[in-house]
């Protein structure tokens, strides 16, 4: 006798993590599953419909058998045996429906389940802080995303219609197996304990197999990351050893293998056990009741019958023995999905927030070249007594998903002390100070990254806590010192920034931007995929293509995160001839390090320890004799130096 049809997911039960059941769920979990149940609701009925009908063709096709057998065989009425063969040919016919309507119905349910999830939380994900990428590990992000919402989905598919399927079944195998003979159900019933509590062993086995299997490969695949992205490789390119490198991913990949046969053997194991189990069954069964037919206790068809049902016994009872086990499960999955989405971002718009002015059509053009800044359509910026203290992570994020959570709960410290300082419309402010100082803190308000502890930071005289952040994404433009590129066409790049700009949009931003030339002669023009982060470009290449893209979408307040740092002076030149365009007309706070850019500066603010310590122009500050001097020879001396000389 073979195994039931469900004899492979009543192991797959068994290997589920028994100390799930010991989570804490929190209140109202159930009731919000089931407003995430309730679109489907009308496909839900029909799928627990199919499942109660499945079930009960379960008993009717061993209770047609005995009629086959008593009523037609055994007599010889050759048309009882034709007609009842048929409607078991019929039911056959219907179950086969049946499983194709459960099939439709379930995946219906479960993918549109997954769908909502996925986006419900990829959209929450995306409002959240920068604070919140910068603690959060992305595994552990994409992971809620991939396998949570999953083992969510599964609660109102897999979960749901197995325990309906098994229930009805149980019940009415149990019942019908007692009318056709109470004796040999006890006998079948007798040896159910030899049944389960092996397989719960092998079971358990197989779970602690299975979590290490899975952490060897999660290392393995760990593995891989790191050194197939470019930064990984590249390191290992310069300072790895290939032999001890692919020495070591063999070990991890051996250490996998052989897990992988422990699996595979427990797993055949465990199943060659309960086909040996209920092969005893059935013949214990065959000998009672063969006995009884024998004696002219009941008839041969009611001992078919009876063989036949107690192969659908066991595999209902052994599911519905861990089924608080799959339960657990996917309500902590539930549970999971909802811990990110009950985050709430710390960088929120507030209900009654107003768009930021528009900047006039004309100011919108893309300069063609260097020119006198013009401050009509740009806004004024300004800081009022600004305090500042970066967030501590219980604020904005989730011990779940970083590893550092648990241990890392002392109060961050305040980093701006009292910063005031006003940029007037289409001026350039450069930032200037020690590293550490809290000059990109300053830059990172402006875009409202972060919100200000105290006090206020103003644009065209609106606090940008009252602003829609769609507006302020359109008026603020950022160029960080390391541009970030997709892995991408540099067409698709560009439109990131405005999806809707043409192909001559694109290569007048390019020009502007110092970079149309390189772009033109490549193969593929604005098709070529600038590979992972870009890293087929250089890095003055990127940081072209990011000015590039600023431009394009022509913001009227620019911030420049030392753009030009660490490149070498010919692509320094280049991404300098770029700003001087990117920065016409335009209100620009530049963290600057370039002698040649804090020069061209309408003011400079001192920043150290989180205060502005000193502002003024070049030779002011200069004069007076105070840190910016002290930079000034440190830093830049070395700079000034005429042009021909360099």
């Amino acid at each position: 006798m073979g195994m039931p049809d469900n004899g492979w997911m009543m192991m797959a039960s068994f290997r589920r993590d028994r100390s799930v059941v010991k989570e804490r769920l929190k209140a109202g979990t159930v009731r919000r599953i089931a407003g995430y149940a309730r679109p489907y609701t009308r496909e839900l009925v029909l799928f627990l419909a199919l499942n109660a009908v499945a079930a009960v063709i379960v008993v009717a096709n061993p209770l047609l058998l005995k009629t086959i057998i008593d009523r037609g065989i055994v007599p010889h009425r050759t048309g009882i045996v034709i007609a009842l063969a048929s409607t078991v040919a019929g039911l056959a016919l219907v179950e086969a429906l049946i499983g194709l309507g459960q099939r439709w119905y379930s995946a219906r349910i479960g993918e549109g389940l997954i769908y909502d999830l996925r986006t419900q939380v990829f959209d929450h994900v995306q409002r959240m802080p920068v604070a919140f990428f910068m603690r959060a590990q992305t595994g552990s992000l994409v992971s809620r995303l991939n396998s949570d919402v999953i083992g969510a989905q599964r609660a109102l598919t897999t979960t749901l219609s197995s325990v309906v399927s098994n229930v009805i079944s149980l019940i009415l195998v149990l019942v019908t197996m007692f009318v056709l003979s109470w004796q040999v159900t006890l006998v079948a019933l007798v040896l159910l304990p030899i049944f389960i509590f092996p397989a719960k062993w092998v079971g358990r086995r197989l779970q602690k197999i299975s979590r290490e299997q899975m952490q060897l490969d999660a290392e393995m695949s760990s593995l891989m990351t790191e050194r197939f992205n470019v930064a990984g490789a590249m390191l290992a390119k310069l300072y790895g050893r290939p032999e001890e490198e692919s020495a070591g991913f063999a070990d991890r990949a051996e250490r996998v293998r052989d897990i992988g046969v422990t699996s595979a053997m427990y797993g055949r194991v465990f199943f060659t056990a309960l086909t040996l189990v209920a092969s005893l069954a059935t013949a214990m069964v065959y000998g009672v009741g063969g006995s009884l037919v024998v004696d002219g206790s009941f008839q041969l068809g009611t001992l078919v019958a009876l063989a036949t049902l107690l192969t659908r016994m066991y595999g209902p009872l052994t599911a519905l023995s861990n089924v608080h086990v799959d339960v657990m499960t996917a309500l902590v999955s539930f549970d999971r999905v909802f811990e990110v989405l009950d985050l709430a971002p710390m960088i929120d718009e507030r209900p009654d927030a107003r768009p930021l002015p528009e900047r006039p059509a004309s100011e919108e053009v893309l300069p063609s070249g260097p020119a006198d800044p013009d401050p009509s359509g740009a806004p004024a910026i300004e800081f009022d007594d600004v305090v500042f203290r970066y967030p501590a992570a219980a604020e904005v994020s989730l011990a779940s998903l970083e590893s550092i959570a648990r241990t890392d709960t002392a109060p961050s410290r305040e980093v701006l002390h009292g910063v005031g300082f006003r940029a007037d419309p289409g001026t350039m402010t450069a930032l200037v100070g020690p590293s550490g100082a809290g000059k990109t803190t300053i830059t990172q308000l402006v875009s409202r990254l972060y919100d200000v502890t105290d006090g206020a930071v103003r644009i065209a005289g609106q606090d940008v806590r009252d602003t829609t952040l769609a507006s302020l994404r359109d008026t603020v433009g950022v160029v960080t010192q390391d541009a970030h590129l997709f892995h991408d066409s540099i067409r698709a790049n560009l439109a990131y920034a405005r999806p809707e700009a043409t192909d001559e949009e694109l290569v007048e931003a390019l020009r502007a931007a110092q970079i149309w030339d390189l772009v033109d002669a490549m193969p593929d023009g604005l098709d070529t995929v600038v590979g992972d982060r870009g890293y087929r470009l250089s890095g003055g290449e990127k940081q072209r293509l990011a000015i590039a893209r600023l431009l394009l979408k022509a913001p009227s307040v620019v911030v420049l995160d030392e753009a030009t740092a660490h490149l070498d002076s010919e692509s320094e030149a280049a991404v300098q001839r770029a700003l001087r365009t990117a920065l016409a007309g335009r209100t620009s706070i530049v963290i600057a390090h370039r002698l040649s850019t804090i020069r061209e500066a309408d003011q400079i603010l001192v920043i150290d320890d989180g205060r502005v310590v000193e502002r003024g122009r070049h030779d002011e500050l200069l004069a007076e004799g105070g840190l910016y001097s002290e930079l000034y020879h440190r830093q830049f001396a070395r700079q000034d130096v005429p042009d021909a000389v360099r």
